[in-house]
C-alpha cells in the first residue's frame, strides 16, 4: 500500500502550480460571494491533505480493487435517483447530514481508475471487438445514469475521457476511422433533432440553451442569451488590469448580480471583469501547466495504467477548463460546468484533487523507481 518514495522524485511543480490557481479560486469566489469564501478555503485545505495522503498509495495497489470502484460507482450514481436533492430541474446531489456530495464529480475519477486497470489487462487484444464491446458496454451504464439525472455536461466529459484513454491505450486507426464514419453522421441526426420544438432527446432547458447559441438574436431564447452577454460585458469590461479586486463600483456586472452562479459556471467573468486580460491569462496559463504536468509525468509512468490515469486527469482539468471558458466567453452554449480549482464546489475540488494526488504517485513511480521490495521498475517508453 505504502512505499518508500524519493523526496526529489515528488512534483513539486504541479503543487505549486495548484496551490496557486486554488488561492486565486478562493479569492474570486470570496468576490463573488463572501458567504462562501471560507468553506471554499476549507475545501481545498481538505483537497490538498486528501492528495498528500493518496500521493503517498501505491496506485498499483488501489487497481487492485478497479471492480469495487466501479461497484461503489454505480451504487452512488443510484443513490442520486433513490434519495438524491432536487436542485433547479435537476436530481444530482446526495445528503451526507450537514454536506451535500455529488457523486458525478467522485465518477470522473473512480472511471479513469477502473479503464485504467481494465485496458491494461486488456491491452494485447484491445483491438478485438469483443474487448471493445465489453469496454463500450462498461462505459454505457454510469454514462445512462449520469445522463438521466440530467447531465448532459458530465455524460459528454465522461464519454470523451473515455475515448482519449482508448486511444492511448493503443485503439487501432482503422477502427477510429471506422467509429468517425458512424459518429459524425449520428451527430448531425442528433443536432437536426434537436432543434425540433417536440423534440423528447433533450430536456426544454437543455434545447433551449443550443437555440440561444444557434439563434442569439431570436427574443424566445433572449433569457438563456442573457446570462452569456452579462459574462462577456464583464470580462471586456475589465480590459487590460481589471477594475480591481473585489471592488464595489456601481458598474462592476458581477456586484450588480446581472449574472446568477457567478460564484460556479462564471466564475471566469470575475476574474475577467476584476483582474483583467492579465488575470484571466494568468488562470488559463495556470490550468494549461497543470494538464501539461499531468502528460508530462505519464511521460514517465512504469506502466500503461500509469500513464492512462495522468492523461485522464489531464483531460478532465484541460476539457473542463477549455469548456467553462468557452461558455463565459459565448464561444459555446451555457453547459454549467465549473472552472476546476477556481469555481466554488467542494465535491469537485476534492475530486480533482483525489485526481492530483494519483498522478503525483505516479510521478513517484518513475520508470527508474526503486521500489521497496528492492527491485528496480523498468518498462519501455510508452507511446504518447
Amino acid at each position: 500500500m505504502f512505499r518508500l518514495y524519493k523526496l526529489k522524485n515528488y512534483n513539486f511543480r504541479l503543487v505549486i502550480l495548484l496551490a496557486a490557481v486554488s488561492s486565486l479560486g478562493v479569492l474570486l469566489v470570496g468576490s463573488a460571494m463572501k458567504s462562501l469564501q471560507t468553506k471554499q478555503l476549507a475545501g481545498v485545505l481538505l483537497g490538498v491533505a486528501v492528495m498528500v495522503v493518496v500521493s503517498l498509495i501505491d496506485f498499483s495497489w488501489i487497481l487492485n480493487f478497479s471492480w469495487i470502484l466501479y461497484g461503489a460507482n454505480l451504487v452512488l450514481l443510484l443513490a442520486v435517483f433513490l434519495t438524491g436533492d432536487d436542485a433547479k430541474g435537476a436530481t444530482r446531489w446526495l445528503e451526507l447530514g450537514p454536506l451535500r456530495f455529488q457523486p458525478t464529480e467522485l465518477s470522473k475519477i473512480l472511471l479513469i481508475l477502473f479503464f485504467a486497470k481494465f485496458l491494461m489487462d486488456h491491452e494485447e487484444d484491445l483491438n478485438k471487438p469483443r474487448t471493445i464491446l465489453k469496454a463500450v458496454g462498461l462505459l454505457a451504464v454510469p454514462l445512462a445514469l449520469v445522463f438521466a439525472q440530467p447531465d448532459l455536461k458530465n455524460t459528454i466529459t465522461l464519454a470523451l475521457v473515455f475515448c482519449v484513454l482508448m486511444y492511448l491505450a493503443g485503439l487501432s486507426y482503422k477502427i477510429i476511422g471506422g467509429i468517425l464514419l458512424v459518429a459524425v453522421p449520428l451527430t448531425v441526426i442528433f443536432l437536426m433533432i434537436v432543434v425540433q420544438p417536440d423534440q423528447k432527446l433533450l430536456k426544454d432547458y437543455q434545447r433551449n440553451r443550443i437555440m440561444a447559441f444557434l439563434y442569439p438574436d431570436n427574443e424566445e431564447y433572449s433569457d438563456d442569451t442573457m446570462q452569456q452577454d452579462n459574462s462577456i460585458m464583464a470580462i471586456g469590461s475589465g480590459k487590460l488590469t481589471g477594475k480591481g479586486y473585489d471592488n464595489s463600483e456601481v458598474s462592476s456586472v458581477s456586484k450588480s448580480n446581472f449574472v446568477s452562479e457567478i460564484q460556479t459556471d462564471f466564475i471566469f467573468a470575475v476574474a475577467g471583469e476584476e483582474l483583467g486580460f492579465v488575470g484571466g491569462c494568468t488562470i488559463i496559463v495556470l490550468l494549461f501547466l497543470i494538464s501539461f504536468e499531468c502528460l508530462r509525468t505519464s511521460r514517465r509512468a512504469k506502466d500503461l495504467s500509469g500513464k492512462l490515469i495522468c492523461c485522464g486527469v489531464g483531460t478532465v482539468v484541460a476539457f473542463q477548463s477549455f469548456l467553462n471558458i468557452c461558455v463565459a466567453t459565448g464561444l459555446t452554449p451555457n453547459t454549467g460546468t465549473p472552472l476546476p480549482f477556481v469555481s466554488y464546489g467542494l465535491t469537485s475540488i476534492v475530486s480533482l484533487y483525489i485526481g492530483m494526488g494519483l498522478v503525483l504517485n505516479v510521478g513517484l513511480q518513475n520508470r527508474n523507481y526503486l521500489g521497496g521490495e528492492g527491485h528496480e521498475h523498468r518498462i519501455n517508453r510508452a507511446r504518447l
